[in-house]
């Protein structure tokens, strides 16, 4: 007896994609515990864009360096305001903002999806 066996569409990857962008996300939000992992994830960040081909990894890279870069010098602004007591809420606020892109990052870069407008200093 032969069985008619229909042919199944190719099986989706399951589970988490560990692309670039993702690994770098994931550094950042470990920066939140280790401190250090951040400035390998800019480093790595800064040496992929150089030679990633694909277009919707670009845009995570311009992306999520710029969220380094704004996110270090709104946590030095912080640090230095915080002997006034004023720069407390805003190392709470740059740290929310930090999450949060990174997240948004993360979440797209399991989709394979572009950033929409990688230059902005918003979600």
């Amino acid at each position: 007896m032969t069985e008619n066996s229909t042919p199944q569409p190719p099986a989706q990857p399951a589970g988490f994609d560990f692309n670039r962008p993702t690994i770098i996300s994931l550094l950042y939000l470990a920066s939140f515990i280790s401190g250090v992992t951040g400035i390998v994830g800019v480093v790595l960040a800064h040496i992929w864009r150089g030679d990633s081909p694909a277009g919707w990894e670009q845009s995570h890279f311009t992306y999520l360096i710029r969220t380094f870069w704004f996110g270090l010098i709104g946590m030095i602004i912080g640090i230095v305001l915080s002997i006034v007591l004023i720069g407390i809420p805003i190392i709470i606020a740059v740290s929310v903002w930090v999450i949060v892109r990174s997240v948004v990052s993360l979440l797209k870069a399991q989709k394979h999806e572009p950033m929409p407008d990688p230059e902005t200093l918003g979600i």
